[in-house]
């Protein structure tokens, strides 16, 4: 800016007050145009990284399976009924080999209990490709709510198996190989890939077969077949500190055998599409809390990723009509769904 000379005086002319206020406003607005697409941007990225994470995880279900005559990694091996009952390993641990994690694998015992203090350095091992960059505080260790392992202090993850279909109202899940308790028997034509399996108590005979599949006994198609699903809670949703809290240790648990922590069921009731544990509770419904500790959730907007049998991953929509959604879950259930 040239000086002007007035009356023999130099005088410098510069921005005025309001001129400033001006161009602070229009940098603002410029900003917040920006950041929402600087945001979906980051989102986006978060997602297709999600989206190779379970299908690193597919592919390692299907390599497993031919390794092992065509047998699927079990769901989870509890030799006797809920609750309390201490597990073996489950999908996740078995899989480890095919997703280049040989050496954790190697540090598994499975002639122990999976929540045995010897295994406690695999339940606690951040394993990048179980989490989903847009879950929140997954670097975080935290001690489940529940099981024989509530006490110990376990590894988070995102992405949970499909144990089956559930009924509304429940009469069992699919998480333990004799879960019946008042409930009664589970329809066997309800069961998924991945029901936990194990030996059930002497002298009670149970519906549920507590053999591990083979790819063959999907006989709904691969295709049509849930295998992984994203499994994650937020707590912001919540009122009150107790579910807060409780939100926090039912997230998925990677490893952690025990139930529903690793392995989730289908409802069809879409407040298990809420991605948030104490706001699915507060909404109430049949089972109670029973089909939040087996929802499904991801933090991305609008839906979440499922990783069929076939080993491909789709993206499911949150408003995704629930009757179709749980003949997914089945494996054998001849279901007809008009579309």
């Amino acid at each position: 800016m040239r000086p002007h000379y007035r009356h023999g005086r130099r005088c410098l002319y510069g921005f005025t007050l309001v001129e400033l206020l001006v161009v602070i406003a229009i940098i603002g607005i410029l900003v917040a145009l920006l950041l929402p697409a600087i945001q979906a941007a980051r989102e986006a990225a978060r997602r297709t990284q999600c989206q190779s994470n379970m299908k690193q995880i597919g592919l390692a279900v299907l390599n497993y399976a031919s390794a092992h005559a065509d047998e699927l990694p079990p769901g989870g091996i509890t030799n006797g009924p809920c609750c309390g009952t201490r597990s073996k390993e489950g999908w996740s641990i078995s899989i480890l080999p095919y997703l280049e994690l040989q050496n954790l694998y190697d540090q598994y015992h499975f002639d122990k209990f999976n929540e045995d203090k010897l295994n406690w350095p695999v339940l606690q091992q951040i394993v990048p490709v179980y989490l989903c960059p847009s879950d929140e505080d997954t670097q975080t260790l935290e001690m489940p709510e529940s099981g024989p392992g509530s006490r110990i202090l376990m590894a988070r993850g995102s992405y949970r198996a499909n144990t089956g279909r559930c009924g509304d109202p429940p009469r069992g899940f699919w998480d333990s190989p004799s879960e019946t308790n008042s409930f009664g028997p589970l329809a066997s034509r309800w069961m998924g890939p991945f029901h936990a399996t194990g030996n059930p108590p002497r002298g009670r005979i149970y519906e549920n077969v507590t053999k591990i599949p083979k790819l063959k006994q999907i006989t709904d198609g691969l295709s049509n077949t849930l295998f992984t699903g994203e499994g994650t809670s937020q707590s912001s949703k919540s009122s009150e500190a107790v579910l807060i809290q409780a939100t926090i240790r039912r997230r998925t648990f990677w490893a952690y055998t025990y139930t529903s922590y690793n392995k989730s069921c289908v409802f069809p009731q879409t407040r298990t599409m809420l991605f948030d544990f104490g706001r699915c509770v507060e909404v109430g419904g049949p089972g109670g809390s029973n089909p939040c500790k087996r929802a499904w959730g991801s933090l991305h907007p609008g839906g979440l990723h499922f990783n069929f049998g076939d080993g491909s991953v789709r993206f499911l929509s949150t408003s995704i009509d629930m009757q179709v959604f749980a003949a997914m879950a089945t494996m054998a259930g001849e279901e007809i769904i008009d579309n």
